[in-house]
């Protein structure tokens, strides 16, 4: 009996690959880009390939430059990016008009520092705005001075679908 399921498991795996019905892993790329006053940022996203109930993907990677800084990494969702406690991202992006939610994403860049592009509903006229969050000088606390939060235009495409 023990071999019958084996063999069973075996079966169903091996049909699966030769018929293509097991699902495959997938992935969605985009093209993003913001700009504002002394702000321009652009990119590729990656993100998972279903929306979730409101229309937004989950991004998962990203690459680009941010005022000709290269973008090393993206903040983790559930987390806040450094000189923006305790405002947690969430990483979210939609093809709705409202293209980001009011946690946006954040990434560092290869100056040390970061970046938070958001939606802001709390504004008079809702829009995206930018944190902004430059290193701390060595010897120094960081006393915002370089810090800023500026509205910016915000806008991303797919590029594939699988």
């Amino acid at each position: 009996m023990k071999n019958l399921a084996l063999y069973a498991i075996v079966l169903a795996t091996t049909f699966g690959l030769v018929f293509g019905t097991m699902p495959a892993a997938s992935a969605l790329s985009w093209n993003w880009s913001y700009s504002g006053t002394g702000i321009a940022a652009n990119g590729t996203f990656t993100t998972n390939d279903t929306p979730n109930n409101l229309g937004f993907y989950l991004i998962t990677g990203i690459t680009g430059t941010r005022n000709g800084e290269i973008i090393t990494g993206l903040q983790a969702p559930g987390t806040p990016m450094p000189g923006n406690e305790p405002f947690d991202v969430d990483d979210l992006i939609s093809l709705n008009t409202q293209q980001l939610t009011g946690k946006g994403f954040a990434y560092s860049t290869s100056e040390g520092s970061y970046s938070s592009p958001f939606f802001a509903s709390f504004l008079s006229k809702p829009g995206y705005l930018e944190m902004f969050s430059a290193p701390t000088k060595p010897g120094l606390k960081n006393l915002g001075l370089e810090d800023s939060e500026l509205p910016i235009s915000f806008s991303a495409t797919i590029i594939t679908i699988p």
